[in-house]
């Protein structure tokens, strides 16, 4: 497999339980396969430890900003999105086959995100909370407001039209 951000050969090496293809000798960059990320991209996970110390080519310059192609899929742009929930991260990830392109330091960087899952969770609820906590509010105080509409209305069928009103309830009136 081709790197790529500088286009040099990918080397495997193997961290805990895992086998990622790192560029080795120049841009320092990582590939791994669906899945595999998650196993390494908290620092409690020691597997990962392995991966900080990839040797890096300073005169081989990456141009950050370029769209890469997956390396594993033949034509595939993979689409940048954040590490996390703090957005300071972005990493390149293909849509076909779930593989992830770290460049040089971002892995160290995802890693100092967050010190504790204690930490990672309030984040976590943070976040949502500043992205739909206003609509879920909104929509529950609605839903509160058609309730008791639907209570006052039943309530009121109730008084209007007593059970041995209902149709089947009884065997004489006009229904």
């Amino acid at each position: 497999m081709k790197c790529p951000a500088c286009g040099r050969e990918l080397t495997p090496m193997t961290a805990g339980d895992i086998t990622v293809d790192v560029c080795d000798g120049g841009c320092g960059g990582i590939w791994f396969d669906n899945f595999e990320f998650e196993k390494v991209d908290d620092r409690e996970e020691s597997a990962g430890e392995a991966l900080l110390d990839i040797k890096r080519d300073p005169n081989v310059q990456v141009d950050h900003e370029a769209r890469r192609m997956c390396p594993k899929c033949d034509n595939i742009v993979m689409m940048r999105h954040f590490a996390s929930i703090k957005r300071q991260v972005e990493v390149d990830e293909c849509p076909a086959c779930g593989g992830i392109w770290l460049d040089y330091g971002e892995l160290a960087a995802i890693r100092e995100q967050f010190t504790s899952q204690e930490e990672k969770q309030k984040a976590t609820k943070e976040y949502f909370d500043e992205i739909v906590g206003q609509k879920l509010k909104k929509m529950s105080e609605e839903d509160a407001a058609k309730a008791e509409k639907a209570r006052r209305l039943a309530s009121m069928f109730r008084f209007i039209c007593p059970s041995y009103y209902i149709p089947g309830k009884q065997d004489w009136g006009a229904f």
